[in-house]
């Protein structure tokens, strides 16, 4: 502690929950597991005192309040609900709230990290559900101590008084506000058991609307990123990377660009054997560093750089063909029997009716919008960076090992995050600036260009997927056969081989449960291509294919797709999945015919236009798409999109709207028009026109969002809306051309076959 704070030192290190307290009056409230102890945290935080584990409460001797948001927010809102459920448990006056975006939070135990601030990962759709678990708890505590102040200083029990928008208020009327209470309060031993949590009837802020935190600071360009982030003696670095991960540099001349002014050197970067990919530089490299960025782009224009190229000689084309004959072959052994209910086998040799297709979906990369930066700062005492992670634990293991300090040493801020979906959760990027700060024993600030981007990716593989299904003579399907041909994700990172296959298909995914006799089997392909996590992953190759696939069984029978998959689905129960898992097909049914009645899916056969649906869950979470779609000559307008979900009780019901919406465009986008290719080992796409992100033309006016009114436990929807989008795209062309599209990206199939 700093001097003029009063640590409440005589605490047991055994107490869950432990408030710290300033001077000033600030009162801090945190959530901390047993073995925590005192850390720093950021300075709006009252300055250098740690709270434990889980987000922080400041609240000032004027009665505002700071909340730490603890997950870094990279458009999905965290900032905004994670604060929320603290603020509805502590009934603070939302106008009064300010949102910190805390760094990583890490203390030493014995040279060992202790994560003080838990959970501080974002994009797996996992931030609201572990919130909601320990969250509240912060908020809960804080009016505790608020209302035994208030009582002693009114002369009445605490059970009497009540808490209303940052006042606590006496049966009688009078009042104190939390500035008036806060220093008072902070000298009050905390309970050593989590206090009630309030009762639902009795929120305030949790399920209202409420716009994003950083909502004005962006629209007026006005938020800070990482990319943003300066230090007055850092030295920019771009860099050239090898298209080949294990190519080498065959020749270099460094003369023109040490001649160009500004430009202080030149550094080669190479991969560190034997460190899982995502962990260190991702290709050889060559930086070049320099006084500003324009001497820095000049310079590394300038290079006479020859690569040599590696053992590396894969195509797209020949990929996908290796694809296509693992799925065919009857006789080749899976990677993995990911699920078998049944016996598909016999069950087949049975069924009155059959029905086969394959479908192929290509390469794709992340394309944030933020290219991959990282500000650097390193010397023997300790590092400082700023760092656009969606895991900044994970950043902290690549300095840790690059630099050997201790955890205490080891400093790393998080701004709003230019988008992640899966990128960075990997921190290539970061191990460079380290190595380079090391390297030139100054600060660096690496940047990324938008060609190094996109060809240094961790792309998500390719895939091919083959189905076959058998149904009685009452339409009923009583076997299903899936047999998916990818590379997996998790491959070279040290994840056993028999798990490889989780990054590619989910056991428990439509229509396990609802099929007797099913079969699900991964075949593992080798690539040298780097891969790794992307948003939607798994759910969103095998969504496509699965919906696309049932919409093809109805149009066998000559049948409502609608009808088909409710019979399919069944009756209302809940459905054992394996795992501890259940679908609640009650809850499936009912997104299916809110986005049915949306879109007016009665019309089906009669509209000029084309409808499509399609439905998924994921980790007891529940959606829904229904799309319109026109077709005026080669030309295809996507007139409506309509999204329905079910995510359990809604924090923000605004910000979850965004989501939804948003996630749609970018999977409508993403089957409409992206692929990345490849020959000779070297991807082909190096800016936004070889990768063209859907433009507004191709997308519908407005995406409308049905939110399913809840009391469960929240669950996770950073991703949610992204598989269906797809498939009820592709169905609703299917009935407006009469084209099946099983090739992703779509347009150019539809062009292609029209």
């Amino acid at each position: 502690m700093s001097a003029g704070h009063d640590n409440t030192s005589g605490l047991s290190r055994r107490r869950f929950l432990q408030v710290l307290a300033g001077t000033a009056g600030a009162l801090v409230v945190g959530i901390r597991l047993a073995d925590a102890t005192d850390a720093p945290v950021p300075p709006a935080l009252l300055g250098d005192a740690l709270y434990g584990l889980g987000a922080y409460v400041r609240i000032d001797a004027s009665g505002n309040v700071i909340i730490g948001a603890r997950d870094p927010d990279t458009g999905t809102g965290t900032a905004t609900t994670l604060p929320r459920i603290i603020a509805d448990e502590l009934d603070a006056d939302w106008a009064r709230v300010s949102v910190l975006p805390l760094g990583l939070g890490v203390d030493d135990d014995n040279g060992k990290p202790r994560w003080t601030y838990g959970h501080q990962t974002s994009g797996l759709g996992d931030s609201t559900p572990a919130a909601w678990g320990d969250l509240r708890q912060a908020g809960a505590l804080a009016r505790w101590l608020l209302l035994q102040a208030a009582a002693r200083r009114l002369g009445v029990p605490a059970d009497r008084l009540r808490c209303d928008e940052g006042n606590v208020i006496a049966p009688d009327g009078r009042r104190l506000g939390y500035g008036q209470l806060a220093e008072a309060a902070a000298k009050i031993a905390p309970p050593t058991a989590p206090v009630p949590l309030k009762s639902p009837d009795r929120y305030t802020l949790i399920g209202q609307p409420a716009g994003d935190v950083d909502a004005r600071a962006i629209v007026t360009g006005q938020a800070i990123y990482a990319l943003d982030s300066y230090a007055g003696d850092a030295l920019v670095a771009v860099l050239s990377h090898c298209p080949w991960t294990d190519g080498s540099v065959e020749s270099l001349d460094t003369t023109d660009t040490m001649a160009v002014k500004g430009v202080v050197k030149v550094v080669q970067l190479k991969p560190e054997a034997g460190v899982p990919l995502g962990q260190t530089v991702r290709a050889p490299a060559v930086a070049v560093l320099a006084e500003n960025t324009w001497a820095a782009l000049q310079g590394r224009a300038k290079l006479k750089l020859q690569w040599k190229p590696g053992s590396q000689n894969e195509s797209s084309a020949w990929f996908e063909q290796q694809a296509a004959d693992l799925v065919n072959d009857k006789n080749a052994t899976p990677g993995m029997r990911v699920r078998e209910d049944g016996n598909v086998d016999t069950a087949g040799k049975k069924a009155a009716h059959r029905i086969e297709a394959t479908y192929v979906q290509p390469w794709l990369a992340h394309a944030t919008a933020e290219p991959m930066n990282c500000l650097a700062r390193v010397d023997k005492d300790g590092a400082t960076l700023v760092v656009p992670s969606q895991a900044p634990q994970q950043a902290w293991r690549v300095v840790q090992r690059l630099t050997g300090l201790a955890p205490g040493q080891i400093q790393i801020s998080v701004p709003r995050v230019g988008g992640g979906y899966g990128r960075r959760l990997d921190h290539d990027y970061v191990a460079e600036a380290v190595m380079l700060a090391k390297a030139v024993e100054k600060p660096v600030k690496l940047m990324w260009t938008r060609d190094e981007d996109l060809a240094q990716d961790y792309f998500r593989s390719a895939s091919v997927h083959k189905f076959s299904a058998t149904l009685d003579g009452k339409r009923q399907i009583v076997s299903w056969n899936q047999r998916m041909a990818s590379a997996s994700a998790l491959a070279m990172r040290g994840v056993p081989d028999n798990r490889l296959w989780t990054s590619e298909v989910d056991a428990h995914q439509l229509p396990a449960g609802l099929v007797p006799n099913l079969r699900s089997d991964w075949y593992a392909l080798p690539s040298a291509m780097p891969r790794g996590p992307a948003r939607g992953m798994p759910h969103l190759s095998n969504a496509f294919a699965v919906e696309s696939f049932v919409d093809e069984i109805a149009q066998s029978l000559k049948e409502d797709p609608l009808v088909t998959r409710l019979r399919l689905i069944g009756e209302p129960r809940q459905v054992p999945l394996g795992d501890g898992r259940t679908l609640d097909t009650g809850r499936l049914i009912n997104v299916l015919r809110l986005v049915a009645d949306r879109i007016e899916w009665k019309n089906w056969l009669r509209t000029v236009n084309g409808l499509g649906i399609a439905c998924w869950h994921i980790d007891g979470a529940y959606v829904a798409h229904a799309v319109e779609a026109s077709l005026q000559g080669d030309r295809l307008n996507i007139e409506r999109a309509v999204c329905a979900v079910d995510v359990g009780r809604v924090i923000n019901p605004t910000g979850l709207e965004g989501q939804i919406a948003g996630a749609t465009l970018d999977a409508l986008s993403t089957a409409l028009n992206l692929s990345v290719s490849y020959k000779d080992s070297q991807v082909q796409q190096r800016n936004w026109k070889d990768y063209p992100l859907a433009s507004m033309a191709q997308l519908p006016d407005t995406t409308e969002v049905i939110l399913v009114p809840s009391d469960r436990d929240p669950t996770g929807a950073s991703f949610l809306a992204m598989p269906t989008a797809a498939p009820a795209l592709a169905n609703a062309v299917f009935r407006v051309s009469a084209v099946r599209v099983r090739r992703l990206p779509l347009m150019k199939e539809l062009l292609r076959m029209l």
